[in-house]
């Protein structure tokens, strides 16, 4: 599955999951991600890179904070950019989706963006898409998103550096969470000494220990002496039965306190990938304290959302004389 991503160099074709990607191609989007952070202190905040590319963005699922960072990312690179409504698309009218494929392809269009709701559908796209023809997995079902685990590993890696020492809890919704999966394929890769997956038994995979991590099912325990906190959103709209007995108590057990943070180290920082629940997955003086990088993750997701098209679309090389530059 993962050699569909990349071309016969070796090179990124496809971003469709972290899973199977080597270390020395994750490393170099983040290096490429680096470059693109000072495009947005720039007084005019656009590079010519993808000048005369068409991105397509495919929200077949509710977004807001993705589609727009990657609209925006897109657009800083001076692409074209279409974002159809799907909700009024022809799909909805009776037309496949390999038929508004070829029609999107027919007008031209070099990379498409897919969010959808059903595993494997981006994936289903890049194995139909035209030979030069990108396609970038912006989060399908339980299965990927890959881009929200880059970007969560760029911005460990600015306030940590190595990766090597560190330990990370992921705590709450794992058994629902693409991120949480996207997250975990590229910790392992860049080889953290241990990720722990913090939740309930009923918000965990079956068999959790084959996902190579130590799991903990007390939140003080699972939090103490980490270096990073990573937070899950609960995906109640994925989840079916009562898998939870009321939110208040899920936060009785597993909402982030400064006192529950208090056993992580002194340094840890704690992250979201959005949108949160406040007193459900975090009490407000955590998301809004000093060691939340909340937001700035979501500056950094434009960064790296630029690198990953930049290297998509084969202009890595103008890439690195930006990064140069700035």
């Amino acid at each position: 599955m993962s050699n569909l991503q990349l071309d016969a160099q070796g090179q990124l074709r496809h971003c469709l999951t972290l899973e199977g990607l080597p270390r020395a191609l994750l490393l170099r989007i983040l290096d490429q991600s680096e470059g693109f952070l000072g495009v947005a202190r720039q007084a005019v905040k656009k590079v010519p890179l993808c000048r005369g590319k068409t991105v397509a963005n495919l929200f077949f699922e509710t977004s807001t904070r993705t589609r727009t960072t990657f609209e925006l990312a897109a657009k800083r690179l001076s692409a074209d950019v279409l974002t159809l409504n799907i909700a009024a698309s022809s799909t909805t009218k009776g037309e496949t989706l390999l038929d508004t494929l070829r029609n999107l392809e027919a007008m031209h269009v070099d990379m498409f963006v897919v969010r959808h709701a059903e595993s494997g559908a981006a994936h289903f796209i890049a194995q139909h898409a035209a030979p030069g023809v990108s396609v970038i997995n912006a989060g399908d079902g339980r299965h990927a998103h890959p881009t929200q685990g880059l970007l969560d590993m760029f911005t460990i890696r600015r306030h940590k550096g190595d990766f090597a020492p560190l330990r990370v809890a992921i705590v709450g919704d794992i058994l629902h969470s693409r991120v949480a999966r996207s997250q975990l394929a590229a910790l392992k890769t860049l080889g953290v000494a241990e990720v722990r997956l913090v939740a309930p038994r009923t918000l965990l995979p079956a068999d959790p220990e084959s996902l190579g991590a130590r799991v903990c099912h007390d939140l003080r325990e699972g939090v103490r002496d980490v270096d990073v906190v990573i937070m899950l959103r609960l995906q109640r709209e994925r989840m079916r039965g009562a898998l939870l007995p009321s939110e208040h108590e899920y936060f009785q057990l597993f909402g982030l306190t400064e006192e529950r943070l208090a056993t992580a180290k002194p340094d840890a920082i704690v992250m979201h990938p959005g949108p949160i629940n406040r007193g459900v997955e975090m009490d407000s003086q955590v998301a809004d304290g000093p060691r939340s990088v909340i937001l700035e993750q979501v500056s950094n997701g434009i960064a790296v959302r630029m690198a990953v098209m930049a290297l998509c679309l084969g202009t890595q090389n103008q890439g690195a004389a930006v990064t140069a530059h700035d």
